[in-house]
């Protein structure tokens, strides 16, 4: 499928901090297995490089299971179906089953890791939203992967426009680009166990740091308003909650 959407070469870098060849390493941690990928969210493209690099199970909108071949990829990798923009009780079901998987695969070789943006949507590609806690709620440490789309007509961010506008218009570009920065494993400190908000903000600011990533405020919230006024549509109720 990347194929077909022009992605005929990817290039990855494997990111190594300056200290990460010292002797004084702590070797305990350099065996521990990071239990979720977290990865900054730019297009649908996205998820098809993650499934075909490391299969791994993630979080997504439930209408994804009804889609052709794609919901049923996502089905047999043992995805978690949510209603976004529902905040009933069983949001809290789905929390602890996130956090349940991640530790999981952090503590089972065989177990597939998850795969979590926590931005919560999409972005251009120059920005990096705030992140919710939902992948750092487990206290196990992290892979976080950085994707940049280098482009020079049409922009590969899924961010503003109909799905099948976008497909088309990729599909018009012949040869799309995808760049890959792989960061070493993140181990959480205690006080970023003890308190998920900040070990989410501090794995967001570094991977800001080596992406060359502008850091935002704004969220899923300010991103509907944008759409109801590029739409020309009334705001519905749902945009003046908190978006936790």
């Amino acid at each position: 499928m990347l194929f077909v959407f022009g992605f005929y070469w990817i290039r990855e870098y494997d990111c190594r901090f300056p200290n990460a060849e010292d002797d004084d390493v702590d070797q305990s941690k350099e065996i521990e297995r990071p239990g979720a990928i977290v990865s900054n969210h730019v297009s649908y493209v996205d998820i098809l490089y993650h499934m075909s690099a490391s299969f791994p199970s993630f979080v997504t909108k439930r209408s994804v299971a009804r889609l052709p071949l794609v919901g049923l990829i996502s089905k047999c990798l043992g995805c978690i179906f949510v209603q976004r923009e529902s905040k009933t009780s069983d949001f809290k079901g789905v929390s602890g089953a996130v956090t349940e998987r991640i530790q999981r695969a952090h503590q089972q070789q065989n177990a597939p890791m998850m795969l979590l943006f926590p931005e919560g949507t999409t972005t251009n590609g120059d920005y990096l939203l705030p992140f919710k806690t939902g992948a750092f709620l487990a206290k196990a440490p992290v892979k976080p992967v950085i994707l940049r789309y280098p482009y020079k007509r049409f922009n590969p961010a899924w961010e503003s426009m109909s799905g099948a506008r976008h497909v088309f218009l990729l599909l018009c570009q012949f040869v799309n680009y995808l760049e890959v920065v792989h960061l070493p494993v993140y181990y959480p400190s205690e006080q970023e166990k003890d308190d998920p908000k900040v070990y989410a903000n501090n794995v967001r600011k570094l991977m800001a740091v080596e992406g060359n990533l502008i850091l935002s405020d704004l969220g899923l919230a300010e991103k509907r308003v944008y759409h109801a006024a590029l739409n020309g549509n009334s705001l519905p109720r749902a945009l003046h909650q908190k978006d936790d």
